[in-house]
């Protein structure tokens, strides 16, 4: 039987459905840990509504504003206000409701929240490159030692992300004459997915250079593919998953407090601001930062390095 030259007509899918599926697009433009924050947000939100009664989804703009100032009163920090806020207004949006940002009682208490409590986050210290060096210092030859020192080297002259820097792979990097081109296959900065690569050249020293340690991991630790950074259990062996973006966090802490530093004082993301800030000391361009960093915003970007020119051109230095 001879076959047939007619197209397939596709059975129309129900309104319903379609309206679901573009939901679900919507949701997944936001980077997945923005995303569960959204949802713990507005799972709080929810719960708050129903004990008192009330709609979450489409709420009101008076509800909102009386829940922001419940969180004030229970001591919420003004930056974990304003992510609740945030998150609402994404589930509203999300659910194709209608959200007033600017809607007079929502900014009159988020005002009243700002002047208040104040805005400024409790920011962790940069690691700059005396104290990666004090940090380094504390790791011996082994395993752990190695694995802690190519994850600390590598995290630190990429400026990676916590993210990006566990999800690297063996594939993601490629050895050159200069050093290292790793690819970022997808990073905060980067929600489409275009991907980017990043040069990570030798270092002057060879107890802090990436490309060493990142040699001398993997032939220890003998990874060859998959998932560069792993964990290592008590009896030595290596696992086949990758690290968790916490653990980053972890390690530094640890090293730091070896080092006789304030492990408190740190977190993973030390290692991306400390690049930053040594980089703008050291007389680096604003623009060959980002190009390490991956920032778009050059605003951003100058928060990164806010320790870097603080005593350059400074007007009280020796005047008296």
């Amino acid at each position: 039987m001879p076959r047939s030259t007619e197209l397939a007509v596709a059975t129309p899918q129900p309104l319903e459905l379609l309206v679901e599926r573009a939901r679900e697009y919507t949701v997944d433009a936001r980077a997945g840990s923005t995303r569960r924050a959204y949802l713990s947000d507005f799972a709080s939100f929810q719960g708050w509504c129903a004990k008192h009664g009330l709609p979450s989804a489409p709420t009101t703009p008076e509800a909102v504003a009386v829940y922001l100032a419940s969180l004030a009163d229970a001591g919420r920090k003004a930056s974990t206000i304003e992510r609740a806020l945030a998150g609402i207004a994404w589930a509203q949006r999300g659910r194709g409701f209608p959200w007033q940002r600017a809607h007079p009682a929502i900014s009159a208490v988020m005002t009243g929240i700002r002047r208040k409590l104040g805005m400024a986050p409790a920011q962790k210290a940069p690691v700059i490159d005396l104290e990666l060096a004090r940090l380094v210092a504390t790791l011996g030859g082994d395993l752990r030692g190695l694995r802690d020192r190519a994850l600390l080297t590598m995290g630190w002259f990429g400026a990676f992300r916590r993210s990006e820097l566990v999800a690297l792979t063996v594939a993601d990097v490629k050895k050159e004459r200069e050093g290292l081109v790793v690819a970022v296959r997808r990073s905060k900065g980067d929600q489409e997915g275009r991907g980017a690569e990043k040069g990570i050249p030798y270092a002057s020293s060879p107890a802090l250079c990436p490309v060493r340690a990142l040699d001398a991991w993997l032939e220890a630790s003998r990874v060859a593919e998959g998932p560069i950074f792993r964990a290592i259990d008590r009896h030595g062996r290596v696992a086949s998953e990758g690290l968790s973006d916490r653990t980053v966090a972890r390690i530094v802490q640890a090293t730091a407090k070896r080092a006789g530093l304030d492990p408190k004082a740190f977190a993973g993301h030390s290692l991306r601001s400390g690049f930053a800030t040594t980089a703008a000391k050291k007389g680096k361009s604003l623009d060959a930062i980002m190009r390490q960093t991956l920032h778009k915003s050059e605003q951003v970007a100058r928060g990164y390095i806010r320790h870097a020119k603080l005593f350059d051109d400074n007007a009280a230095v020796g005047i008296a």
